[in-house]
């Protein structure tokens, strides 16, 4: 009850859709590779649970997706957002489940950086995705006036340009997406399969839109992925697009040298969030007072302003520092990744970096 309906490979969705496997599945989702028997071509079926609710947030979805459908075709940017086919209901056990239909993509960021956990994923490789990623939220943000509201590895996909390539981007043995695993092939890894050329032929997409919500109509105060979570969405501050700005400086750090930026775990006498806030603080400096105070939730965490309730011993370090002494990047690599992520993680929203910005910044530029 509530959970994902029983598929069997073979059966047709819609009187159209004939499912061929399984793609990978989620908490809201299970998503199937499809012959499209209408169009000849494949299709990815994201078809929801039945709980109470999601039929709700996939409406939401379809309306997000028909949005940027629409703007689209006056807007070139857009071709870094998933593409939405079709959507439909379909009856499992007696209850609907609400059916997206996609344009088939490869694995997600966090699939190929499996190969690259050591040292991360090549710099001009990650410069190349961050581009495209932050072109499709200035897209987003400008043009349809949509908050992502998770951007982490799992909901960037990549996408071959060409059919060889993307052939084997969706070589269900070259990447176990279901679980994210490491992916294997009967060659080796997916990494070592693919040439530097192949990997800089990739292109990817923002996929996954069913956390979003209009600039101007926030839906929930918790959003986002615990370690890509903007600091004012844990103060419980009002948020807006600079939210997936600061997460796609959380993304840009990971995928550049395989750790995340803020990875907070509990303790016996904190929570997570606590964890999270003094990570933040340690990286990035003391929190203004007017920030710390501007709404009732940060009591929780400070006792005054800059003194945390439940965490007094903090361990202050810098960007470039974490560079150099942890991945081994020479002082001039990390001055300069540093300066590009910096501005994208101020902690006032209305001074953080735009997507715009960033994609005029000389390191990404380079």
């Amino acid at each position: 009850t509530g959970g994902n309906p029983p598929v069997q490979e073979g059966e047709v969705f819609n009187t159209r859709y004939q499912v061929l496997r399984k793609l990978g599945c989620g908490a809201f989702a299970t998503v199937w590779l499809c012959q499209d028997m209408r169009r000849k071509k494949q299709v990815a079926v994201k078809v929801l649970k039945s709980r109470e609710g999601f039929a709700e947030s996939a409406q939401d979805e379809v309306a997000f997706l028909r949005c940027v459908s629409c703007m689209k075709r006056k807007d070139l940017a857009g071709k870094n957002i998933v593409c939405l086919l079709d959507d439909f209901r379909m009856i499992g056990e007696n209850v609907p489940h609400a059916c997206l239909v996609f344009e088939v993509l490869g694995p997600s960021i966090r699939c190929l950086m499996g190969n690259y956990t050591a040292q991360g994923l090549p710099l001009p490789f990650v410069k190349k995705s961050l581009q495209q990623v932050l072109a499709g939220l200035h897209f987003l943000h400008k043009c349809c006036r949509i908050i992502h509201a998770d951007i982490k590895p799992e909901n960037i996909l990549l996408y071959g340009g060409s059919k060889r390539l993307q052939r084997l981007l969706m070589d269900p043995l070259n990447c176990n997406q279901g679980t994210e695993a490491r992916p294997k092939g009967p060659g080796g890894d997916l990494g070592n399969q693919l040439e530097e050329s192949d990997l800089m032929s990739i292109e990817v997409k923002i996929a996954d839109l069913g956390s979003a919500c209009w600039t101007y109509k926030p839906f929930s105060k918790e959003i986002q992925t615990q370690p890509y979570r903007a600091l004012e969405v844990l103060l419980g501050l009002d948020y807006g697009t600079p939210a997936d700005i600061w997460s796609t400086a959380c993304l840009a750090f990971e995928m550049a040298t395989g750790e995340c930026l803020f990875d907070p775990q509990p303790g016996k006498y904190f929570s997570r969030d606590d964890d999270h806030v003094a990570r933040i603080i340690e990286l990035l400096g003391r929190i203004p007072p007017q920030i710390v105070f501007s709404w009732n939730k940060s009591t929780k965490f400070f006792s005054r302003p800059g003194a945390l309730l439940r965490l007094s011993r903090l361990s202050p370090r810098t960007l470039p520092g974490i560079l150099a002494d942890r991945h081994g990047w020479t002082p001039r690599e990390a001055t300069a990744f540093a300066a590009f992520l910096l501005p994208a993680l101020h902690y006032a929203p209305e001074r953080r970096a735009s997507a715009a910005q960033s994609l005029r910044h000389a390191w990404i530029a380079a």
